[in-house]
């Protein structure tokens, strides 16, 4: 595993899977570290040992979405942690239990990407505009209905889960990059990531962390040529959403 302090309070681990890298990050607060997302199964050991020797423990886990890459070692995790509070976004805890329904004004697609049957039950549901510590939740559908981002006003660090994209290119996702076409394949919505990444872009993030490939610094410029090769992919410019 690969750890790469990116930004003064958070800390990115990265473990291969098969094909494409999967990133999860400590965030440093003061009573430990918040564990966002967990990866591939077979992370737990990795993940705690990398906060001890970074100083602390791990005192939450909160999760961006429910696919099997983000929460693989969430099992492994609760049994080796059994208190330490599990948080997800109400909308993506209903998915997690099995509910695909659709709710009235959302996109009528089906919910792609691998959700783990019998997955660990979050112990806290989260809604938009909420904390965990120091971390703003933000809605950002599209990927997943549920799916959300994290922000950290104290140094800008926008955690934004599968809503963009850097390895092998940055990309907002449902769009496929060279070698990385999975991110296209697991995605919701297209048109509703897109009005995401346009609300996150407008937080004007100092830092853009992802869940497959490198953080940026000073991301606005490389959000920017995202949104506008989505917005080409859909035909037609989206508004800014909200």
């Amino acid at each position: 595993m690969r750890i790469n302090q990116v930004s003064d309070h958070t800390t990115q681990l990265t473990r291969s899977a098969v094909l494409f890298p999967v990133n999860c990050y400590l965030v440093r607060e003061d009573d430990g570290y918040t564990l966002i997302d967990t990866g591939m199964p077979g992370g737990a050991a990795a993940y705690i040992a990398a906060a001890t020797r970074l100083g602390a423990g791990i005192t939450r886990i909160a999760l961006t979405h429910g696919h099997l890459d983000h929460i693989g070692s969430l099992a492994a995790l609760h049994t080796a942690l059994p208190d330490v509070p599990i948080l997800i976004a109400a909308r993506e805890a209903r998915i997690l239990d099995g509910d695909h329904t659709l709710a009235t004004g959302e996109a009528q697609g089906p919910i792609r990407g691998s959700y783990p049957q019998g997955a660990t039950r979050p112990t806290q549901t989260l809604q938009p505009g909420e904390r965990v510590g120091s971390l703003e939740v933000i809605a950002a559908p599209g990927h997943t209905p549920g799916h959300i981002a994290f922000f950290d006003p104290r140094d800008g660090m926008l955690i934004a889960g599968d809503a963009f994209s850097t390895y092998t290119g940055s990309a907002v996702a449902g769009i496929a990059r060279p070698l990385f076409p999975f991110l296209k394949m697991g995605t919701w919505d297209l048109p509703t990531a897109l009005a995401t990444a346009h609300h996150l872009r407008e937080r004007q993030p100092a830092y853009l962390a992802v869940g497959h490939g490198r953080v940026l610094a000073a991301p606005l410029a490389e959000m920017d040529r995202a949104i506008a090769e989505a917005e080409r992919k859909c035909g037609t410019a989206t508004p800014r959403a909200a």
